[in-house]
């Protein structure tokens, strides 16, 4: 019953998208209106990509005979002063071959010296450098797009972005690509070449001509100034000039697919220690384990617009950490994803219900992690791209048993398409999880983003889950989860959103991550923002004011509600600050901890807390973010301040770090709980090929030390050696009896990843 309630599902978004697109037989033809700026039609404003007129020299100075005849692009100010004139010279060249696309940046500068590049790093995002770059959108879908940039160091940095780059951070930087880049610096400024191999990129070619969209713009890191093509107002904050729906269409002519084959097997060796109470529970006894693990992950362009990966024994990224967190709240942490296997177009599996909160119908930790311990996978396929009009997504994965869970298998189907204008979306997805033992848990969605009018947006959501135990009732609420938001994507003028959720009592999914159950949530948002124009010295400014409440569903009782004001502002040198005062209500259900010597007891609790952030200018080789939470906290006090300072002392060395405190006190309880974070960063950087870093972290609440040494070359990509120490020390070994030994954990990696392009 449950398959044939999944399966339709899926038929009937199908036919739903056939109902409203019958009209639309011949897609290559279509005529779109003109919407906020951006033209979609088929030919005036498609920009004719140029062929190159000979063989390229990969040295940053496009010099060369075969740039000859090729017009530099149009470009404006984004900012500080959109629509004025860049402050310095700037000529940003794109042409092709059967096999790349080539970008050049000639970009002059009339203080040579105050060139800034303070990171040479693989995937370096240092604000205090200067960076030219470009984004495509290669599917000219309007909503994803890859962005490859550079800073005069030459390092590498490439994204994916997502979601039309709506949101906090709409964008993974985990993942990579194969592309090459070279800079140089002179008297008259610094110059870049790109060299994207077109078996990096995805997209549909009819008959050999491709429509993509671009964007490409050139950062002055002293100045705080952008220089942009096409003109890109700053009207949706940082993101803006990374928006796909706001990219340069444009045509490449005699272009064909190339199916690529990437092989990457990879070897990792070395051992762990630990250690674990004797069978007595008087001692703790070490124990050294052995590490030698071999694995393959393999890529290949089934067509152009299509990629099936492969893997068996997937890489776990042991050479990566996780920031510690301190939890105040009574519900889980969330944690970004950051296996390779996981990242190639990554939001083709999306199905995220709130922008504010990390609930989602599929979490891809959740397959081989178990309770924050590496489950082996013995290997998956993924297939990703697009068929038709349709952009697809598919997974399936198999895990090891481990303790009492069961060999498992996970998989993921996941479609979406255009529909009504080049800015709104349906889509599906289904999810499985099967056990060995007969236990399952299977989920289906349907989804719509429509764009209304405007920078008017609406959403719509429904998932249900069904697993064994359960009543499995297609036709009830209780293992339904529904979105609906109306939403203003802009910051300036007048906007606002409002949206409604809930969660049934049976809702459970499997491969997902919820932080609440049984509960409905109303969430609202105004707010009104500012661009003072070319005289002030903001950038911008807005007032807002949030609020977003929980219900149980199971007695209507309220469960949670905040309410605040608030007001930010940009200067245009680079300073931020925002601040908040809220009111908070909690309704606790039952008693829990926030360490061993302080709790919140069950019961209803009404305070008030205020919320504040402070930038200082990202040019700046420092540069600091204060955040402070301060007030009444339950029946308590609360503070909590962060401090993160970054400082690039040269392009060879950057030093960072973090503080938090988080003290809170119940003085009618007697109850205390304060804890520290530290955090430091080190990093030297030999060239763009070889880094070192040790990233130590303190933890007063689980009193312990975390290192990680790592030490990185990286010649080219696909190639990776990696020599990783981990450290983990108890800072209070008498907290317990038997006494904790003075090292937790400790293991020493070296892994080498080399991939052969075929």
């Amino acid at each position: 019953m449950i398959n044939k309630v999944t399966s339709g599902a899926i038929l009937l978004i199908f036919l739903f998208s056939g109902l409203m697109t019958a009209q639309e037989k011949k897609e290559s033809k279509k005529e779109w209106s003109q919407l906020e700026g951006k033209q979609r039609l088929d030919g005036p404003d498609q920009l004719v990509i140029p062929r190159i007129n000979g063989p390229v020299t990969l040295d940053g100075l496009s010099d060369e005979p075969a740039w000859e005849g090729i017009e530099p692009l149009p470009v404006i100010m984004h900012r500080p002063n959109f629509g004025n004139e860049p402050s310095e010279r700037t000529e940003i060249l794109v042409a092709f071959d059967d096999d790349f696309l080539y970008v050049a940046g000639r970009l002059f500068d009339s203080e040579p010296t105050k060139i800034q590049a303070n990171s040479k790093q693989r995937d370096s995002g240092d604000p205090s450098s200067e960076w030219f770059g470009i984004i495509i959108d290669s599917f000219n879908d309007n909503e994803n797009a890859l962005a490859f940039f550079t800073t005069p160091a030459g390092l590498r940095w490439d994204a994916a972005v997502f979601n039309d780059a709506q949101g906090e951070n709409p964008m993974n930087i985990s993942w990579n690509t194969f592309w090459d880049v070279a800079t140089v610096r002179n008297d008259e400024g610094w110059f870049a070449e790109f060299r994207i191999p077109f078996s990096s990129l995805r997209f549909q070619d009819i008959n050999g001509r491709v429509v993509m969209s671009i964007i490409s713009w050139r950062y002055i890191a002293r100045k705080a100034e952008w220089t942009i093509f096409p003109a890109i107002p700053p009207n949706w904050g940082f993101f803006s000039k990374f928006k796909p729906s706001q990219a340069q269409e444009v045509v490449f002519e005699g272009l064909y697919s190339r199916k690529a084959l990437y092989i990457a097997p990879y070897l990792l060796g070395g051992f762990g220690q630990s250690f674990e109470l004797n069978e007595g529970e008087t001692a703790y006894q070490r124990i050294v384990n052995l590490a030698h693990e071999v694995g393959l992950d393999v890529k290949y362009g089934l067509t152009s617009n299509l990629t099936l990966d492969v893997t068996l024994n997937t890489d776990f990224a042991q050479v990566e950490a996780d920031d510690q967190q301190i939890n105040l709240t009574r519900f889980s942490l969330f944690f970004p994803e950051k296996r390779l296997f996981f990242q190639e177009r990554s939001s083709n599996f999306d199905f995220n219900f709130e922008t504010s909160e990390p609930n989602r119908l599929f979490y891809s930790r959740r397959i081989g992690i178990y309770k924050g311990k590496p489950v082996r996978i013995y290997g998956g396929v993924r297939l990703v791209g697009r068929v038709g009009l349709w952009d697809l997504g598919f997974l399936s994965m198999q895990t090891a048993p481990i303790e009492k869970l069961p060999s498992e298998n996970f998989g993921v189907f996941r479609i979406r398409r255009q529909v009504f204008n080049p800015y709104s979306y349906i889509g599906a997805i289904s999810t499985t999880r099967v056990g060995m033992d007969g236990s399952y848990n299977i989920a289906y969605g349907l989804d719509g983003i429509f764009r209304l009018f405007g920078d008017d947006y609406l959403t719509m959501k429904w998932a249900q889950t069904f697993e064994n135990g359960q009543k499995n009732n297609p036709l009830s609420l209780n293992p339904a989860r529904i979105r609906l938001m109306w939403e203003r994507r802009t910051i300036k003028g007048l906007g606002y959103g409002l949206s409604y959720a809930r969660a049934g009592a049976d809702y459970n999914p499997g491969i997902g991550f919820e932080l609440r159950e049984n509960y409905s949530r109303l969430a609202s948002g105004l707010f009104y923002g500012w661009f003072p124009g070319e005289k002030s010295p903001l950038f911008t400014h807005r007032v807002f004011l949030n609020s977003f409440l929980f219900v149980r569903n199971a007695n209507g009782a309220i469960e949670s509600f905040e309410i605040g004001p608030g007001y930010e502002f940009e200067t245009k040198s680079g300073y931020n600050s925002r601040i908040t005062p809220t009111i908070f209500y909690e309704n606790v259900p039952e008693t829990f901890s926030l360490s061993d010597d302080a709790e919140v007891p069950e019961g209803k609790y009404t305070f008030y807390g205020l919320n504040g952030v402070f930038k200082t200018p990202p040019g700046k080789p420092i540069y600091t973010v204060v955040n402070l939470d301060a007030g009444s906290f339950y029946d308590g006090w609360r503070v909590s301040l962060g401090l993160t300072p970054k400082w690039s002392i040269s392009s060879s060395l950057e030093l960072g770090g973090t503080y938090q405190f988080n003290q809170v006190t119940f003085p009618n309880r007697e109850q205390h709980f304060t804890a520290h974070i530290g955090l430091l960063r080190v990093l030297y950087m030999l060239n763009t090929k070889f880094s070192a870093t040790a990233f130590i972290q303190y933890n007063s609440a689980i009193d312990a030390v975390i290192a990680n040494i790592r030490l990185r070359y990286n010649p080219r990509e696909g190639i990776d050696l990696y020599l990783v120490y981990n450290e983990g020390l108890n800072t209070n070994r008498f907290r317990e009896d038997p006494v904790l030994p003075f090292t937790g954990s400790r293991t020493v990696l070296l892994k080498y990843t080399y991939t052969f392009n075929i």
